[in-house]
């Protein structure tokens, strides 16, 4: 479900009614809940004359309603803008705009602040959405431009102002780029105001939007909106790999999640032991290998056995160290070996089907020979089976004998099933056989016609 004021859809939203104002994110992105709309304003107080407005990508900005408008979340507004208007909808209201703006540390002054008009009519809401049309075409003839100045830069966005007087182009690079002739070129063709911004992979990621490896929407295009630094030793203490395919995220960069759940393995780190301290027993001193957080366990190897692991708990671990620091050592470590639970893991019924389904229906098998063609009363070749167990004994001698595979064989003059040698005279005169042979290797032969296309008959072959 999108409305027309979003970048990921068009029209208005078919079942809620609420033209784009809902609070549940299906129709905006990074929107705020106002709980604090239920309430009544105490008496003699004004209400905040601040209010938060969104445009497109999740851009948001604060303006001051200087006329004291009745202004409600998702109404449309034409605003103050350097230079002209430029036309937003309302994210939010009230006492809540004090608190977005202490948040993102946002500075009143009382002479230069941004004021708001007034409510959008029908012609700057045309005026905007032919300006957001045109959004999509200028993109790609402004990539069109800088290939061909040889400009090593991306060009993710365009952001059309309300008035259409003010085109802001988003883009990329990773060292400084001279536009200067782009600039040229792309205000005397779309003949408006050209503005360039650059901005972060992280920035450009929440503008286009994805999805991510997790299967949902990302974070930074739905609620997130400061971007922190991500380091390496955040996976580190979560005991990850540091494989950058697996940590990068759509941008490139390493993944905002990352530190989520940062504090909360830091504060569990704290009860393990070092691990760059070795066990002394007295079968010989333990290495440690690894780890696992949640259950508190930690594994351990003996120097010389390296392929034996040993899985201790955190206080087994801490009452050996205390033992070595003491001059002791225990005999080994399978004395206080702690015991790990292996969850087998249960695949009955995993997507909610019946017990008997398709998959447990036993399937035929391919690789089945096939029968020879016939009824059980004929043989093979559609003969009656007495005729074919009274078949010439000339046909038999006639067939070809199966080669052999055995090479290491002394070779000699080749013979016929029969017993009766081969000779160059006998194998021209040799009478063809009458019917059909039951050798499958043999080749069949094509009917003999005379010159006149008749088939000869089998007598007469």
């Amino acid at each position: 479900m999108g409305c027309s004021t979003c970048s990921s859809g068009g029209g208005l939203p078919k079942g809620c009614r609420g033209n784009g104002s809902c609070g549940t994110s299906g129709c905006d992105t990074l929107t705020v809940f106002d709980w604090l709309s239920d309430m009544e304003q105490p008496a003699g107080q004004k209400p905040f004359e601040w209010v938060e407005v969104r445009f497109k990508n999740g851009r948001k900005e604060f303006y001051k309603n200087v006329d004291e408008l009745s202004l409600h979340m998702g109404d449309m507004i034409a605003v103050e803008a350097q230079p002209g208007h430029d036309v937003g909808q309302v994210s939010l209201t009230g006492e809540l705009v004090r608190l977005q703006m202490r948040k993102k540390r946002f500075r009143q002054h009382p002479d230069q602040f941004l004021k708001v008009y007034r409510k959008a009519n029908q012609k700057d809401l045309d005026l905007w959405t032919k300006g957001r049309e045109r959004e999509n075409e200028t993109m790609l003839k402004a990539r069109e431009i800088a290939q061909r100045l040889e400009l090593v830069m991306k060009i993710s966005d365009v952001e059309f102002q309300g008035d259409n007087s003010k085109a802001t182009f988003y883009y990329t690079a990773d060292d400084r780029v001279d536009f200067r002739q782009l600039i040229r070129e792309l205000a005397s063709m779309f003949r408006v105001r050209i503005e360039m911004r650059q901005i972060g992979a992280r920035q450009e990621a929440s503008r286009l939007g994805g999805i991510g490896s997790c299967g949902r929407e990302l974070c930074c295009s739905t609620w997130l909106t400061d971007f922190r630094s991500v380091n390496t030793s955040a996976a580190r203490y979560q005991q990850l790999s540091l494989n950058p395919t697996k940590l990068a995220g759509q941008c490139g960069k390493l993944k905002c999640c990352l530190n989520y759940e940062l504090d909360s393995y830091v504060e569990a780190l704290k009860e393990f032991p070092e691990t760059n301290k070795r066990l002394k027993t007295q079968r010989g001193d333990a290495a440690y290998m690894k780890m696992d957080i949640f259950q508190g366990k930690m594994w351990y190897a003996y120097v010389d056995e390296a392929m034996t692991w040993v899985a201790l708990d955190t206080s087994a671990v801490k009452e050996i160290l205390e033992m070595n620091a003491k001059g002791e050592k225990p005999a080994s470590l399978e004395e206080l070996m702690a015991e790990v639970e292996v969850a087998e893991p249960d695949f009955d019924n995993v997507v909610g089907q019946d017990d008997i389904n398709r998959f447990d229906r036993p399937q035929r098998s391919r690789n089945k020979r096939r029968k020879p063609r016939g009824n059980s009363q004929q043989g093979g070749t559609g003969q009656p089976a007495q005729n074919k167990q009274n078949a010439a004994p000339e046909a038999k001698e006639n067939q070809k004998p199966k080669r052999s595979n055995n090479r290491n064989k002394p070779k000699g003059p080749r013979q016929k099933q029969g017993g009766q040698q081969a000779s160059a005279e006998n194998k021209g005169n040799a009478p063809k056989a009458q019917g059909n042979s039951n050798n499958r290797n043999k080749k069949r032969r094509r009917p003999n016609r005379n010159r006149s296309g008749n088939q000869k008959p089998n007598d007469q072959a």
